[in-house]
């Protein structure tokens, strides 16, 4: 998952299979249903880390990093490159 949508449309989905309504899962991650339901749809450019985990944490997810591939690394080295530069 590269985009806090794609994120926002994978807990909806685990929140269905589980069967637990937004309000549920909203009040044990101690946010508004409103949030959630922003950042099931989309809605939301950003939503903070403490909120995400406590989202996730309800729900049995958890969030885990990995190294991008090679050609995202080269890329990844020309910006840095190019920002220490300056």
């Amino acid at each position: 998952m590269r985009t806090i949508q794609e994120i926002g449309r994978a807990v909806a989905e685990q929140r269905h299979i589980l069967r637990l309504k937004q309000g549920y899962v909203a009040e044990m991650a101690g946010i508004s249903q409103e949030c959630l339901s922003r950042f099931e749809r989309g809605r939301v450019p950003e939503l903070g880390s403490r909120k995400l985990l406590a989202i996730l944490d309800v729900l049995g997810m958890e969030l885990s990093l990995q190294i991008k591939t090679s050609t995202d690394h080269a890329q990844v080295e020309s910006l840095t490159n190019t920002h220490h530069a300056n």
